[in-house]
């Protein structure tokens, strides 16, 4: 087999072994050498992976040595090159976000989950919502919303009670996070297309955080958000588990 592989893996103890396991069985190439990254870890190791591929676009397969680990494959040692080979490809666009602090810096992320808007003290977030370019709510009082992709909509955004999206649905999900004005507001459906700008309002009264996955801007004042796909990363799936038979799945479990 010519498949060259990168392992890469979290500082969780089971991972790093499992690396070391890995690498005495399949051998270890350098990333830029490599066929296919594997991630060990959870499904933060996984999205750190993924970040790295922004320049590369190498596929990355990942194997769960963590606790959630809702992006990544069964663990297992033996036929790794053949779970490879037989594996299905999911091919996801990253959100990009633009914020302006309140010291006028801006600031470029990229975001393979979501991006969200967090108080960052007691007082209560409020945010004015722009979806291409008109006006869709002057005011939400709240401690934060978010926009996610569909390869996340399982992770954050089902946990603030956003819906479940499919991959390839061309679609994003918009959601309050413990909405408090209006109250009965749940979120939106958004065109995989739409341009998403969200002003804080006070700012530096009701100083709010932004964060494109795990890589937070500090006081922002406002954040512009819209899916770029000019990048295109690939996820691999054990044949049988693909992320879209998992996130259908998903909205069947209780």
């Amino acid at each position: 087999m010519s498949m060259k592989l990168a392992f890469t893996a979290s500082r969780r103890p089971e991972a790093q072994a499992a690396k070391a396991r890995l690498i005495d069985l399949y051998g270890q190439t350098e990333e830029s050498e490599a066929d296919i990254i594997v991630a060990l870890g959870g499904d933060g190791a996984m999205l750190e992976a993924m970040r790295r591929r922004f320049e590369d676009h190498k596929p990355v397969y990942g194997m769960n040595r963590g606790t959630v680990g809702f992006l990544m494959n069964e663990f297992q040692e033996e036929d790794l090159f053949d779970r490879i080979e037989a594996a299905a490809h999911a091919k996801v666009s990253p959100l990009r976000m633009q914020a302006t602090d309140i010291y006028g810096n801006e600031h470029q992320r990229l975001a393979i989950n979501e991006i969200s808007l967090l108080r960052q003290t007691a007082q209560t977030a409020k945010l004015r919502i722009t979806v291409d370019g008109r006006e869709r709510m002057p005011e939400l009082a709240c401690d934060g919303v978010l926009v996610a992709t569909p390869a996340g909509s399982t992770a954050y955004n089902l946990s603030a009670h956003g819906p479940i999206l499919p991959i390839g649905a061309n679609l994003l999900a918009l959601t309050p996070i413990s909405a408090f004005r209006p109250r009965r507001w749940r979120g939106a459906l958004l065109r995989h297309d739409a341009k998403v700008e969200i002003d804080v309002v006070d700012a530096k009264r009701r100083p709010v955080a932004a964060s494109a996955d795990n890589q937070e801007v500090r006081s922002v004042t406002r954040v512009s958000i819209h899916e770029d796909r000019s990048q295109k990363l690939t996820m691999l799936f054990d044949d049988g588990h693909a992320l879209d038979e998992r996130i259908l799945r998903e909205q069947f479990s209780f």
